[in-house]
């Protein structure tokens, strides 16, 4: 499973590298730190999972999702955000976020959905509509 992980701390971009590379199957396959640079990355690269920040010097996670939304390759997104507010959780999941997590409280929780999105390979890789089963 190839993980790109778009966030424009890098502190937490390494810590979310170091935690999800526990899990066998994972690995990231790019990092980025603006709403360009990830599109791009997802364009060229097709990740099969994305970690996404809300907030970035050159737009929003918010822009992401509706590049994603309208591309035929749809990742599983990830969400995670030091802006949980009920409004953007709204946003992003009708956008199309499958996980949204507060980094301050939930930050952990990206370990119990890799271990999930693991088991859900089968074959060449996962269906997305698996992911939420």
């Amino acid at each position: 499973m190839k993980v790109l992980i778009a966030d424009d701390s890098s502190m937490i971009r390494e810590r979310i590298t170091r935690m999800i590379l526990r899990n066998k199957g994972v690995t990231v396959s790019g990092q980025t730190d603006t709403v360009k640079e990830t599109i791009k990355f997802i364009k060229s690269e097709k990740p099969d999972a994305v970690i996404l920040d809300i907030q970035f010097a050159d737009g929003t996670g918010v822009d992401v999702l509706q590049f994603i939304r309208s591309e035929p390759y749809k990742p599983v997104v990830i969400v995670l955000t030091n802006f949980p507010f009920p409004e953007y959780r709204k946003k992003c999941m009708d956008k199309g976020a499958n996980y949204f997590f507060d980094k301050s409280t939930e930050f952990e929780e990206i370990l119990g959905v890799f271990d999930k999105l693991v088991k859900c390979i089968k074959g060449e890789g996962f269906r997305n509509e698996e992911v939420n089963d």
